[in-house]
């Protein structure tokens, strides 16, 4: 698909001002995406997001930042600054025709600038406030900041990521923290707006990035609710053997993911990869004759006694080599797209690790419609983006514009939407607030 007029969506009917940075961009995307009229709001000169690379063609370029054109598809663009007084009387003119404001400043900056909730809604009783920070508008971490990595590892969520001999790690250099809160922000804003069917009254939505990562990280909230255990890097001792065995594997062209199931598991899950490698020759004796019950089950105290802890690891250690000397060269036989198609057949549970090539290339992907082309006119160019997170078969989600430049709508929202002239917008820009 190629966009090129606005979508009407599920949220075609409402106004969104984005006044967020990195912490907050996906949720107005989100909105938009959904068919809201999304306005990004960014200091005159631009948005200081505009700077994070990568960039175009590796062009170092606030317009050509792809950070930028990823998060603020579906928005229009105007510059606006609000820390002068005539920007701040423009914004709240904005309010007067929005339904949702969305903004990431620290806990008190819009205040003092009479532009927090309780300002916006004498401007806008029905207005919609939603503020995204790492930990709230409440509570002694109030005033933190919090770079990405020190929101995922506050939130809980790096404790159980990583190799148990190492400390947790982030999985990513990308912020995966503020693009989860973003997403919680999307959810909460909808909520309010769905709420606002009946009451007719707008809200603040306060969204602690820390709190929306608590909240989703199960892998640990699970272990303490049904055993009051904290959920290490690892299995328990009992299984520790299963714990350190491999689980990504090298192939001919990438990756899969596959591991040995332990105990009633494994009786199920392995033997189909034995039987599987055992029909191309690669299956030996000691796979085939394997006890798949009796793999990764505690052993009795009786067991325990019969050798010590140092034989007891030598012991399980030739057997994990024995388990995966034969399995390793089997995935090296194949691709990944081979491997796939086998573990279709032979009901494995194993499956690809793709990386953005595949995921480009994916053929499931490709049947759903689901990469949008989007033209780039400024560039000359159509570049290649994910699509929506959703279909809808009477209002479908999509990418109805490729991100603003820097002001691109200025003239459209301040001379056609709010009637100012061409001599006051030229007044404006001279004095820097536009």
């Amino acid at each position: 698909m190629t966009t090129k007029e606005r979508i009407e969506g599920m949220l075609s009917p409402y106004r969104v001002l984005d006044l967020t940075d990195e912490k907050g961009l996906m949720c107005g995307k989100l909105l938009g995406d959904l068919g809201a009229d999304v306005i990004k709001v960014e200091r005159p000169g631009g948005d200081a997001t505009r700077n994070i690379g990568p960039f175009y063609h590796d062009e170092v370029d606030p317009e050509k930042s792809l950070f930028w054109f990823a998060f603020n598809t579906s928005k229009r663009g105007i510059t606006l600054d609000i820390e002068k007084a005539e920007g701040r009387e423009i914004l709240k003119r904005l309010v007067k025709g929005a339904d949702i404001v969305i903004e990431s400043f620290a806990p008190g900056y819009l205040d003092g600038l009479g532009l927090g909730y309780a300002d916006l809604e004498k401007v806008n009783p029905g207005v919609i406030m939603v503020s995204i920070t790492p930990f709230g508008q409440s509570g002694p971490y109030r005033g933190y900041k919090a770079p990405d990595i020190v929101a995922w590892g506050m939130g809980g969520q790096m404790y159980s990521v990583g190799p148990p001999e190492h400390p947790p790690v982030q999985i990513s250099h990308h912020a995966q923290a503020y693009l989860h809160g973003s997403v919680e922000a999307a959810v909460g804003a909808m909520v309010a707006l769905f709420e606002k069917q009946s009451s007719g009254k707008g809200q603040h939505v306060d969204l602690s990035i820390q709190s929306s990562l608590a909240q989703a990280t199960y892998m640990l909230t699970a272990s303490w609710d049904h055993g009051q255990t904290i959920r290490p890097r690892q299995d328990p001792e009992s299984t520790r053997e299963v714990a350190r065995m491999q689980r990504v594997w090298p192939c001919k062209d990438g990756f899969v993911m596959w591991f040995f199931f332990p105990g009633e598991a494994g009786k199920r899950r392995n033997p189909p990869l034995i039987e599987w490698m055992d029909s191309e020759g690669m299956a030996n004796d000691f796979l085939r004759e394997f006890d798949w019950e009796a793999f990764g089950v505690p052993p009795t105290p009786e067991e325990l006694l019969e050798e010590t802890p140092d034989e007891r690891r030598q012991r399980l250690q030739t057997r994990r080599e024995a388990l995966e000397e034969p399995t390793g060269k089997f995935f090296m036989s194949h691709t990944m797209a081979e491997l796939m198609d086998g573990a279709v057949k032979h009901r494995v549970t194993l499956y690809p690790l793709n990386n953005t090539a595949a995921i480009l290339e994916s053929a499931q992907l490709a049947a759903r419609g689901f990469w949008a082309e989007v033209e780039h006119p400024e560039l000359d160019t159509t570049i290649t983006y994910p699509g929506a997170f959703t279909w809808a078969s009477e209002t479908p989600p999509g990418i109805s514009r490729r991100a603003p430049l820097i002001g691109e709508h200025n003239e459209e929202v301040y001379q056609q939407e709010l009637g100012m002239s061409a001599e006051e917008i030229q007044s404006l820009k001279q004095a820097g607030v536009i």
